[in-house]
């Protein structure tokens, strides 16, 4: 059994014992969130289709960490105009893990 749901701009592909690293959400180390923007759920070959998202459905993770990416450096230059800029920036982001998918 596996769900599709939508979180943070971007679509996964979960399944009961996941872990994965989402964009950032609220919540504390050890506390239950719920994604309730399930597009799929697939279930011994059994397919439910949401338009957009399926009604009643629900997929429950609990939140392992709350971090930050490694540092990737941005660099802006323009030729001729003595332009340069240099900044860094660091994604958070959440990681989690399926507990309970609910359809």
């Amino acid at each position: 059994m596996y769900a599709v749901i939508a979180t943070g701009g971007k679509q996964y592909r979960v399944a009961e014992g996941d872990v994965l690293f989402v964009e950032k959400l609220a919540g504390e180390i050890d506390e239950q969130v719920v994604f309730s923007d399930v597009l799929t759920v697939v279930e011994d070959g059994s397919v439910k289709l949401g338009t957009p998202y399926l009604a009643g459905a629900k997929v429950t993770a609990k939140v392992l960490k709350q971090g930050k990416d490694k540092k990737i450096l941005v660099y802006k230059y323009k030729s001729k105009a003595n332009y340069r800029r240099r900044q860094g920036h660091r994604q958070p982001y959440t990681k989690v893990s399926i507990e309970k998918i609910e359809a």
